[in-house]
C-alpha cells in the first residue's frame, strides 16, 4: 500500500503565493497529479507530471499562475500556486500512477493511489 502525505496548505489572501508538496512512499512512481475539490463540487484536475520524461500537464484555469514539479530522489511531487484567486479555494488531493496510465493524465482513474487532501484558502 502507497502511502501520499500532502503538505503546505492554508490560508493567504488573493495574489498570494503557496507551495504544496506531496512525498509518496515508493519510487515506482509513473505520474504524479494533483486534483482539487470545492465545496458543493466535484473533484477536479489540477496539474500533472510525467515522472521520467518530467512533461507537464495543466488545467486551463491555473496555466501561467502553477507550476508542478517533481524531486525524483524524495519522490515528492509540487505544486506552486502563484497569483492565487478566491476560485481557487478547495482540498487540494495529490496521487500517483505507478504502473503507466490507463487513461488519460486529467482523470482520476489513472491514479491508484490518493492523498487524504490539504485544504487551500483564498481571501478576497
Amino acid at each position: 500500500q502507497v502511502q501520499l502525505v500532502e503538505s503546505g496548505g492554508g490560508l493567504v489572501q488573493a495574489g498570494g503565493s503557496l507551495r504544496l508538496s506531496c512525498a509518496a512512499s515508493t519510487f515506482s512512481v509513473y505520474a504524479m497529479g494533483w486534483f482539487r475539490q470545492a465545496p458543493g463540487t466535484g473533484r477536479e484536475f489540477v496539474a500533472a507530471i510525467l515522472w521520467s520524461r518530467d512533461n507537464t500537464y495543466y488545467t486551463n484555469s491555473v496555466k501561467g499562475r502553477f507550476t508542478i514539479s517533481r524531486d525524483t530522489a524524495k519522490s515528492t511531487v509540487y505544486l506552486q500556486m502563484n497569483s492565487l484567486k478566491p476560485e481557487d479555494t478547495a482540498v487540494y488531493y495529490c496521487a500517483v500512477a505507478t504502473n503507466g496510465l490507463g487513461y488519460p493524465v486529467a482523470v482520476e482513474p489513472s491514479y491508484e493511489y490518493w492523498g487524504q487532501g490539504t485544504q487551500v484558502t483564498v481571501s478576497s
